[in-house]
Formats: C-alpha cells, sequence, structure tokens
C-alpha cells in the first residue's frame, strides 16, 4: 500500500466530514488507506463516519488520549509506505497527495514533508515552514522577531529543505518512522511535530517544505481561548526544551524557561481580560 492517511479527531464533525470529502478525491488513483482517530468526542463524529464514511479505518477511544498517543494508535496499524497526520480541520487540493508522492519517491532520503497551508481568506500560513526552535530562534520569536522562525527567507513558490514540519499535514516515509521512533507520547499535544522533525534530522533525514496546498481552518480542531490550552501548549515547550536542551549551561536554560513562563502568563492574563471584559 502506498499510502496511510490518520486524522485524529475530537468534537469537529462538521470540519471532519469536510476534510473527508477532501481525502477521499485526493486518494483517487493511489492505493491508500484512512483511518480516523475518534478521542471520545461527545458530538455525533463517531456515528458520522460510522454510517456516511464505510470505507474509513474507525478507531474510537473512550477518553482523549491526546494527539501523539491517538496518531500512534493507527501508525502502528499502517503497512503502507508512507503515512499522513493530517487535521481534521484540513482541506486537501486534489492533486496534492499525488504531487508530494511523487517528490518522495524521487528523494530517498527525504523523511518527511510538509505542504503550502492557506488560510480560508487564502493567506499562507508563515508555520508552512519552520526553524527549530533553539534557545536563540525561540527568544527571538517570544520577542516578536519571527523571521528566522518562520524561515521567511525561503520561496513559497519552489521544494525547499525546512527544519520543522507541521502536524497539520505531516507526510512522513514509514522506513524512516522506523528508524527514528514514533510521536514522544510525552506531548499531549503540540510540541510533538517539532520533536519527530528533529529526530528525522537527526538521524540523517531531509524535510521538505512542497509547494501543493491544503486550506487550514486553524484552530478550529482545538480550542485555544481556555485555560487548558495554555497549560498545553506552553508544558510542551517546556517538555522540548528539557527534552534536546538541558545540556545547555544556566546562563542559557534560564532566560528560555523565564521566558516560556512569562508568556504563559501573558496569555493567561489576556483569557481573564477578555472573560471579564476588561
Amino acid at each position: 500500500m502506498k499510502l496511510s492517511v490518520v486524522i485524529v479527531n475530537y468534537n469537529v464533525r462538521p470540519y471532519l466530514e469536510q476534510c473527508l470529502k477532501s481525502v477521499q478525491s485526493a486518494l483517487e488513483g493511489i492505493e491508500g488507506e484512512v483511518f480516523v482517530v475518534d478521542n471520545h468526542s461527545d458530538d455525533d463524529s463517531v456515528e458520522t463516519v460510522r454510517s456516511h464514511y464505510p470505507w474509513v479505518r474507525l478507531i474510537e477511544n473512550q477518553e482523549n488520549l491526546g494527539f501523539a498517543k491517538a496518531n500512534n494508535q493507527a501508525i502502528r496499524q499502517s503497512q503502507a509506505e508512507y503515512v499522513l497526520l493530517l487535521n481534521p480541520d484540513t482541506v486537501v487540493a486534489k492533486e496534492t497527495f499525488r504531487e508530494t508522492l511523487k517528490f518522495m519517491d524521487a528523494h530517498p532520503k527525504a523523511g518527511g514533508a510538509g505542504v503550502m497551508m492557506c488560510y480560508e481568506d487564502g493567506t499562507r500560513a508563515p508555520e508552512s515552514r519552520r526553524a527549530l526552535p533553539t534557545p536563540w530562534v525561540a527568544a527571538l520569536k517570544m520577542l516578536g522577531f519571527t523571521k528566522r522562525y518562520y524561515m521567511s527567507h525561503l520561496p513559497w513558490d519552489q521544494p525547499c529543505r525546512i527544519e520543522v514540519i507541521s502536524g497539520a499535514f505531516c507526510l512522513l516515509r514509514h522506513e524512516a518512522l522506523k528508524a527514528v521512533g514514533l510521536l514522544d507520547e510525552d506531548f499531549f499535544m503540540y510540541g510533538e511535530d517539532i520533536d519527530l522533525s528533529y529526530r528525522l534530522l537527526k538521524g540523517g533525514w531531509e524535510n521538505w517544505y512542497l509547494p501543493y496546498s491544503i486550506v487550514h481552518y486553524k484552530g478550529k480542531s482545538t480550542q485555544k481561548s481556555d485555560y487548558r490550552y495554555v497549560h498545553v501548549f506552553y508544558q510542551a515547550m517546556l517538555i522540548f526544551f528539557r527534552k534536546h536542551y538541558s545540556h545547555l549551561s544556566f546562563f542559557f536554560t534560564v532566560p528560555v524557561k523565564m521566558a516560556i513562563y512569562f508568556r504563559a502568563f501573558i496569555a493567561l492574563t489576556d483569557i481573564l481580560r477578555k472573560k471579564l471584559h476588561l
């Protein structure tokens, strides 16, 4: 089999249906399969998939296991040459699977690839190409200097080597996954794509940006205006930093950790202000 598409869903049935319809169209002519891993949604996602999309391999979790664990459930069942991690709040262009697979076949050192993600208004999402959040790059981003982090010097209309592939569309060579390991389940949500991208690079593989498009209704699959989001997001940053940069000196680690806690405090304060209508 050529491609396994893995979609982790949690309470976004309308977006999931839109995504599945685009995936079905994009898979025409490709030997593939589609997994939907439902993280105990309390909407009608499971019933809808079971009733209207019988060609989907449905995995029903009895609790919300998070993004990494849920993806790994499907990856372990996949026998395909490539695995695509795809957000449910995306719409895939018809040619995107065909063209990205063609590129991967022609570049055997490519361990993974992302694509041009566009918002629903048509603007390109800067997180389509990202650099590793080294202490220096992370510090610049937190101070508002994002050009290095988003690799803004790269062209949009041609394939480019990048460092971090977005988890919203993350095409992975199964051989590379076997070599470097699956998603790190210490990450509940956020950060696992950065961690996996880093491990691919350390393992001698290449990460690529490809100029084929999807629409990403960014944030529809997560609620970013509550305290849980802030906790999970900034906790993921700390997990990544401790895992990969704990060997650095005190003078490098302390400022970055302080910056993470400061940004979390600002985000929480902003949420509280909005809730109180200040």
